[in-house]
């Protein structure tokens, strides 16, 4: 797909760029309207798209979790593996789409691997994710920053405190919720490892917050979230802390979700997440 398109579909889903501009100018791109339409699908999350754990799979127990008594507070998706008592744990973040199919099969391949995965809601105080993910993005943009790392630090509290939990907990996000894992593991001592997919860097003055090793995935056409990786790779390495990091060559911002046909590409995705869980291994398992 033409490299323009994919960048004007991430400034529609960043800047953010008004629904209306957006198609105007894919339809440009795509030489009229009628062909841009036919993109926008390739473009989106495809909500029908073939989980890779599924839903009902027998080696799993998943539920729906409150994580305060708070009517309007924090809920979540739980996959916990079926075998065994306790877990060590990861904590599962949305991209701004909020917490959709995809996200709930990522927290599954966790609860496959070992791990009891939480996937937040951070839109559970205005009734959930919906289906919408323009309202979604819509939403998210909205959301008060420091009440969202909050409520990061709060559902790690949750995990760690579990019944069903080691209590070592790590870390994942994606887009939106990479840029919130690298504020969390500023904010929570505690953290034992952290997962970053081509999320924002946190603020550099934090940096020598950090306790957890980080493992950091970034995309080589990633422009817009590539361009502070350099600063922070060195604010990392002044203070001494214990990172990997890697450049995803010739692959776009959110490689990793295969239900994005335009910018999913597997072999990086596949690599990306066998790192990820070799990671979590020798941070929560050992």
């Amino acid at each position: 797909m033409d490299r323009r398109i994919i960048e004007l579909y991430d400034e529609y889903t960043h800047a953010p760029l008004d629904r209306r501009v957006f198609l105007e100018r894919l339809a440009s791109l795509a030489g009229g309207m009628s062909a841009a339409l036919t993109l926008v699908p390739l473009l989106q999350a495809n909500a029908a798209a073939t989980a890779q754990v599924a839903a009902d799979d027998s080696r799993l127990h998943c539920r729906t979790v409150s994580l305060s008594s708070d009517p309007k507070g924090l809920r979540g998706y739980l996959a916990a593996p079926g075998k065994g008592k306790k877990w060590p744990a990861v904590l599962v973040i949305h991209e701004n789409r909020g917490l959709n199919p995809h996200i709930q099969d990522v927290a599954r391949r966790l609860g496959v691997a070992g791990y009891l995965a939480l996937a937040p809601d951070f839109l559970s105080g205005v009734g959930g994710t919906p289906s919408d993910e323009d309202q979604a993005r819509e939403l998210i943009g909205k959301l008060d920053a420091d009440q969202v790392l909050k409520d990061a630090v709060s559902a790690a509290a949750w995990l760690r405190d579990s019944k069903e939990s080691t209590g070592k907990v790590g870390a994942v996000g994606f887009c939106w919720g990479g840029g919130l894992i690298g504020r969390l593991a500023t904010a929570d001592p505690k953290l034992d490892a952290a997962v970053v997919f081509y999320g924002r860097v946190p603020p550099l003055e934090d940096v020598p917050k950090i306790k957890a090793p980080l493992l950091l995935h970034y995309a080589g056409l990633d422009n817009r979230i590539d361009a502070d990786v350099p600063a922070f790779r060195k604010a990392l390495d002044d203070t001494r802390k214990h990172y990997e990091l890697y450049m995803y060559e010739n692959v776009d911002h959110a490689f990793h979700n295969d239900t994005s046909a335009a910018r999913y590409n597997e072999a990086a995705a596949r690599l990306a997440w066998q790192r990820t869980l070799d990671f979590f291994a020798r941070a929560l398992k050992s």
